[in-house]
């Protein structure tokens, strides 16, 4: 399993979100038929996908719980705003 918790909660706040705006398309008076199915399709697809993930990091704590994963830090190497890693106009590399 390559996800992490944080990309795996990352990506299930943002299907919530795709569910709670899609919903609010299906409530609106002023589109057609075509529209609102278009929307309950999509809905389902979007619970689907978010349950899929839902499920992917349940079993990714069970994996951690038991001891079967071990999770990992990934640290962020940024060399922007860093001036150790500036290189001068001047300089011939």
């Amino acid at each position: 399993m390559a996800e992490t918790v944080g990309w795996l909660t990352d990506k299930i706040i943002i299907s919530e979100l795709k569910i709670f705006h899609t919903l609010e398309q299906l409530k609106r008076e002023d589109v057609g038929p075509e529209h609102k199915e278009l929307c309950q399709n999509r809905l389902e697809v979007l619970r689907q996908q978010r349950d899929d993930l839902r499920d992917e990091l349940s079993t990714l704590f069970k994996d951690v719980l038991s001891g079967k994963t071990k999770l990992k830090i990934y640290r962020q190497f940024k060399m922007y705003n860093d001036p150790r890693f500036l290189i001068k106009k001047d300089s011939k590399a």
